[in-house]
């Protein structure tokens, strides 16, 4: 099946479950709500090393914040509560509270579960913090050096959805880059997802365990390797294939993480180079969820 003139693989994306939390962080303009979200999410690319996978949502406008400030929206991914719970205090207590301007909200409605981060922050204040409501959100205020950091006392967190992914194979490396870098910028734009990895893009593609060596964890996918292709016997990538670039997608629930698979897709098949579409799977061994491409695209 063809996109655009794009061939789609007819095969599905593995992905799997993890708790996700998600807050709102703004600032006195957009540029210090991006760096403090920016600097949040840092060392966030994958379970497999990181301590979370954590990355920036999207951007909200100053007439949808609490306190009428530019923000950016950003994620944060665990396995469990309890380590997310920590991953939430270190990062916003180090990254957010230091910011020039921050502020924190929760950003989740519906959530399962609600961590005290915002109580636990105020004792910063050592005494001389405050509490109030602010439009409908029991915040703390804490004085600082900068003037005050604001955060609402709970952030809600739910179960979600990791490991989403699309592969992107083009002509070339800086086809498939492009082709990438505008699936990355359309994804951004689908509420509750993101793409943690570096600029959202994985330029190193994995899969579990190792051929040859036993003590790692995870190593490369060699079938999608184009200097590999003329190496291997059961390589993935059509002869005129030599640019492979993937996306890993996050969301805070199975629809969000298709939608913004559809919309990636979309952006990227647009790209003069490209020449397939396909996604990473390992036969259902490693998540429950299927994204189907052909499925999600109305194919």
């Amino acid at each position: 099946m063809e996109l655009e003139g794009v061939e789609i693989e007819d095969t599905f994306a593995e992905a799997f479950p993890i708790k996700v939390a998600r807050v709102l962080i703004t600032a006195v303009n957009e540029k210090w709500a991006m760096t403090a979200a920016k600097e949040m999410t840092g060392f966030g690319t994958s379970v497999i090393m990181c301590p979370a996978e954590a990355g920036i949502d999207r951007i909200a406008s100053s007439d949808e914040t609490p306190d009428g400030r530019p923000g950016v929206y950003a994620m944060i991914c665990t396995f469990g509560y309890k380590a997310l719970d920590a991953q939430l205090l270190a990062r916003i207590g180090q990254c957010v509270l230091t910011s020039p301007t921050a502020a924190v909200f929760n950003a989740l409605e519906n959530g399962e579960k609600e961590f005290n981060i915002g109580f636990k922050l105020k004792f910063f204040g050592d005494g001389f913090e405050t509490e109030e409501v602010l439009n409908g959100r029991e915040v703390a205020r804490v004085p600082i050096m900068g003037g005050e950091f604001v955060i609402e006392k709970n952030l809600s967190a739910k179960a979600g959805v990791a490991g989403g992914n699309l592969f992107i194979l083009a002509k070339d490396q800086m086809a498939a880059l492009t082709a990438v870098e505008a699936a990355v910028e359309a994804i951004m734009q689908v509420e509750g997802t993101i793409t943690p990895f570096t600029g959202g893009v994985v330029a190193s593609g994995s899969k579990p365990s190792s051929s040859k060596y036993k003590f790692m964890h995870a190593t490369i996918n060699e079938k999608y390797c184009p200097t590999l292709k003329d190496k291997i016997e059961d390589s993935e990538l059509p002869a005129d294939v030599n640019g492979v670039f993937e996306i890993v997608i996050n969301g805070v629930s199975e629809e969000a993480v298709k939608e913004a698979t559809k919309i990636g897709i979309e952006a990227a098949v647009k790209v003069p180079g490209v020449v397939k579409i396909t996604a990473g799977n390992f036969g259902g061994t490693l998540g429950e969820y299927k994204i189907q491409l052909k499925e999600v695209l109305g194919l």
